[in-house]
């Protein structure tokens, strides 16, 4: 008869990883939240203090670069979501890596701008729990993979992403 002890065990290994998983994939879809109501409280709760952005042209931002363009309130946002049912997420071991479609639609100061582009995140588990480390922004998508909710507008000149600074920085 197997021993009940070692059972117990393999199920608990079994349902950490999905326990993890759905975890990270909430905390992600909150910090998208946060970023369309320019919630900078609630962004600085899940962002990591060495947190790092590189968009898509390679220019990079820091925690503070972000939650300040929050506080402004650089960015309107009509839509600031993922595409439903594009969101995956990779967990090893203290690392995860949540990859989706982001659909894009409002203002930055003032400018219209619209897009859609692909996104990976990295989260790193800390004694504070789950932290947004990194991010990556591809380039906006070509009009023809915008996404329905977009429509098939052309994106605007303004190259935006998660905070989506327009370009030359701030």
């Amino acid at each position: 008869m197997p021993n009940p002890l070692i059972l117990i065990a393999g199920i608990a290994a079994l349902v950490a990883p999905n326990a993890d998983r759905d975890a990270v994939a909430r905390i992600d879809r909150s910090f998208q939240e946060a970023v369309k109501r320019n919630d900078a409280e609630a962004m600085k709760k899940i962002m990591h203090p060495d947190f790092q952005l590189v968009l898509g042209d390679g220019r990079r931002f820091g925690r503070e670069q972000l939650l300040d363009d929050a506080r402004r309130g650089r960015f309107i946002y009509e839509l600031q979501d993922e595409e439903p049912n594009t969101q995956s997420v990779l967990v090893w071991g203290d690392t995860a890596i949540v990859t989706a479609k982001l659909l894009l639609k409002g203002t930055s100061e003032g400018e219209p701008f619209q897009r859609a582009l692909w996104f990976s995140d990295t989260y790193v588990r800390t004694d504070r729990g789950w932290l947004y480390l990194f991010g990556q922004a591809s380039l906006p998508l070509p009009a023809g993979q915008q996404g329905s909710r977009l429509g098939q507008a052309q994106p605007t000149e303004n190259p935006l992403a998660i905070t989506f600074w327009p370009e030359g920085g701030f």
